[in-house]
């Protein structure tokens, strides 16, 4: 891990800044991915009051917040699989989104590098994430952590569009789940 770079659980005061950093993630990275107007109506108030209602529901969700100098730069948030509504075994990775400053400077490796190592402490022997088919930059970026693609897609619906999404998955129980 980058030495500027610290890791931590999420609190409830980092909700407005991860809110800022999800949104401006959404519209940086998706940007000719889904609807322009979809990514223009995101609103950093909106998801904060969604990302406080969530933090204080708890549950297993585990969200995790990278800091350099002392700001949040970035957002991970894991759990159990979803297989619908049933949670199975398995780990996911629900996000990992780091502000568009910092884009490439080691930060999203950092969150993914803590959420692959703390899954696989929890006994988990794989972790899957969901990924749009089209956003290579993202696709490239697992593929070197060592998920890869299995076969399964879904469609996901945003504003009439429909945009397809590829799973990706990664073994948990070898030596190097935390490379």
């Amino acid at each position: 891990m980058d030495d500027r770079t610290r890791i931590r659980e999420m609190t409830l005061a980092d909700c407005d800044r991860v809110a800022e950093i999800r949104v401006r993630g959404w519209q940086t990275a998706y940007q000719g991915l889904l609807p322009q107007p979809y990514l223009d109506a995101l609103s950093v108030e909106q998801d904060a009051a969604r990302q406080r209602m969530l933090f204080t529901h708890g549950g297993a969700v585990v969200n995790l917040v990278a800091e350099r100098a002392g700001e949040v730069v970035g957002w991970a948030c894991h759990g159990p699989y979803r297989d619908g509504e049933v949670h199975t075994e398995d780990a996911e990775l629900y996000a990992v989104y780091v502000h568009p400053d910092r884009v490439g400077d080691g930060v999203g490796r950092a969150l993914l590098r803590e959420s692959v190592g703390r899954c696989a402490d929890a006994g988990h022997e794989r972790m899957l994430l969901w990924v749009l088919r089209e956003n290579a930059g993202a696709r490239r970026f697992y593929e070197r952590a060592g998920f890869g693609p299995d076969g399964a897609e879904e469609p996901f619906d945003v504003d009439g569009a429909v945009v397809p999404e590829v799973r990706y998955v990664r073994a948990l129980t070898d030596s190097g789940a935390r490379r």
